[in-house]
């Protein structure tokens, strides 16, 4: 298995946006994510650590503005917890290696698929194209990965 771990080097190389979203648990503003109308096939990994969190076949149009997702790829790389800002009780989801700011977890997902909505940041992820998978080193997970029609 592949060692995720948080690298400094590339924590250095983000843009502001990157930084403030996965460092310092910001959120970017609704409708601005660049993988908002993704629908290619492949996975979305962490921008800091490159461990796998999210399959395209696992991603759907919620309408709330940022890439919904109705499950983590790799459940042991998508940490959940407590979060009391804002004067709302949620739940945070960030990288388990990484330790990034990914988004938000909200139980009002498509019932058949689980009831979940992952709410991610398109700031916090990095998308590998299936066609580049394989050697990037993620083909053990090609299967979760359907083409989209």
């Amino acid at each position: 298995m592949a060692e995720y771990h948080k690298d400094m080097d590339v924590v250095a190389t983000l843009n502001p946006e990157e930084y403030r979203v996965t460092q310092e648990s910001g959120t970017e503003r609704p409708g601005t994510g660049k993988y908002l109308g993704n629908k290619e096939p492949g996975i979305y990994v962490d921008i800091v650590s490159g461990e796998p969190l999210f399959a395209s076949s696992d991603k759907y149009e919620s309408g709330c503005g940022w890439p919904s997702f109705t499950k983590p790829l790799v459940h042991e790389f998508v940490n959940e917890v407590r979060d009391t800002t804002h004067g709302m009780i949620r739940t945070e989801v960030r990288s388990s290696h990484g330790d990034s700011h990914l988004g938000h977890v909200f139980n009002d997902g498509p019932v058949d698929r689980g009831g979940l909505r992952y709410c991610i940041n398109s700031a916090s992820l990095r998308f590998v194209h299936k066609d580049e998978m394989e050697g990037e080193g993620y083909s053990k997970y090609l299967d979760q990965v359907e083409d989209i029609e």
